[in-house]
């Protein structure tokens, strides 16, 4: 429990990290977030709803419980990057899709880690503890 808790949080603060630094610029407008949305095509309106959107996966992601609105921050995190890998390689080709690739493993390492958390959470709420892959009900 405690390995997974730890690789839990290592790899949150870092998908907090990404998506909270993108979400400022983002927000207020940044002259460089607009010349980068204008480089790719998009119109510079759309920057704060998608900070304020990364903001609220951000918090939904650090407030406990509400394991369905975890769900869909870590999804609109895939949908987000998606759409700015995708956006990416159309104007300036495959060079910058090493960027993403790291963005993706971050999303998937607190993904998975938050749900074997969970699975353990549970697991030891019922009494029940796992030993080297076998399950052993605890008695006291």
């Amino acid at each position: 429990m405690k390995k997974t808790t730890i690789l839990y949080w290592v790899f949150t603060v870092l998908l907090v990290a990404l998506m909270g630094m993108g979400a400022i610029p983002d927000m207020l407008s940044d002259p460089s977030a607009v010349a980068l949305f204008d480089h790719l095509g998009y119109p510079a309106y759309l920057l704060p709803f998608i900070g304020f959107a990364k903001l609220l996966g951000v918090i939904a992601i650090l407030v406990p419980k509400f394991s369905r609105i975890k769900e869909w921050a870590y999804a609109g995190f895939v949908f987000d990057l998606t759409g700015a890998m995708y956006s990416n390689v159309m104007v300036d080709g495959f060079a910058s899709v090493t960027m993403f690739l790291i963005g993706y493993v971050v999303i998937a390492g607190s993904y998975i880690y938050s749900h074997k958390r969970q699975k353990a959470r549970l697991l030891q709420t019922n009494g029940v503890r796992e030993t080297s892959g076998k399950r052993t009900l605890s008695l006291g």
